[in-house]
């Protein structure tokens, strides 16, 4: 094999263990539709509102750091599952605020076999300043990842 070919070893090792935890994170999320009616994200965003009755969909989507497409297709399960309710805004109605329903509120409220307690136990073990190290890496891999599909974008094929 070329070694230029050949990944860094930090990078094969972090992105295998990155890639694994990728699947358990899938799996726990499948487990959770059988068992709770929701995947990850959507309990995610799910607490988000239950926590901040009344925030717009836009708050939504910058808390919980997805676009906000993907969270159109996220509150509209919720919704069709009648976990979240929706109610126009006395000011604008091109706006709207989200409540979770009672419903809603016994998912929201499940503390155990979800993608939340699972992260909380990993992190558990961690001081304050390595869970930051943890923030800080994660953020800057997120953008990293962005760069590359960004470059990778606006490369042609056969150009340097």
């Amino acid at each position: 094999m070329n070694p230029t070919l050949a990944p860094a070893p930090d990078a094969a090792r972090f992105l295998g263990l990155l890639w694994g935890a990728n699947h358990q994170l899938e799996k726990l999320s499948k487990r959770m539709i059988r068992m709770l009616g929701v995947t990850g994200p959507q309990r995610m965003v799910l607490k988000i509102v239950a926590y901040k009755p009344g925030i717009s969909a836009s708050a939504i989507a910058e808390a919980a750091r997805v676009h906000p497409s993907t969270l159109t297709g996220i509150l509209k399960r919720l919704g069709e599952h009648g976990l979240v309710a929706r109610s126009r805004d006395a000011g604008d109605a091109r706006r709207s605020h989200l409540i979770v329903t009672t419903d809603g509120q016994a998912v929201a409220d499940c503390g155990s076999g979800t993608v939340e307690a699972a992260m909380l136990a990993s992190l558990s073990g961690l001081s304050g300043d390595e869970r930051e190290l943890v923030a800080r890496w994660l953020a800057a891999f997120a953008v990293a990842l962005a760069a590359e599909r960004t470059g990778l974008a606006t490369q042609q094929p056969g150009r340097d």
